[in-house]
């Protein structure tokens, strides 16, 4: 079996303890767990709309990314979860400012409920 190594950052919100961990490296590949808002400091979603919140989920996402020693441009997959697909615009034109020129497969949908209920949580799996 491969194994399994936690990425931990104070860069980015803690996960739940004995919950899940902010990344998983195996195998030469980094799968981040979902992402929301939070503010790192304050564990608290930071004010805004889903515009902010979007930048925010990325940067917190490029953070693990860069403890797990990767970075943002070398993500191959993206998952978007939107509490409602009338957000799908405007998170597309945070979106689309980042992963760098080749962007990553991604999937977009629509969910009940977030999270803090919250408008936006990302997930990615980049490669080292």
């Amino acid at each position: 079996m491969a194994t399994k190594t936690p990425v931990l950052t104070s860069k980015a919100p803690k996960p739940l303890p004995g919950i899940y961990s902010q990344a998983i490296i195996a195998n030469g590949v980094v799968y981040c767990s979902g992402a929301v808002a939070l503010d790192p400091e304050t564990g608290k979603l930071i004010d805004g709309d889903v515009k902010a919140h979007t930048h925010q989920c990325i940067k917190n996402l490029t953070h693990v990314l860069e403890a797990a020693g990767t970075t943002i441009d070398k993500v191959v997959k993206v998952n978007v979860f939107l509490d409602n697909m009338d957000n799908f615009a405007d998170m597309n034109e945070v979106y689309t400012q980042y992963w760098g020129d080749v962007k990553p497969c991604r999937t977009c949908v629509a969910v009940k409920t977030l999270p803090l209920n919250t408008d936006v949580e990302i997930e990615c799996i980049a490669v080292l």
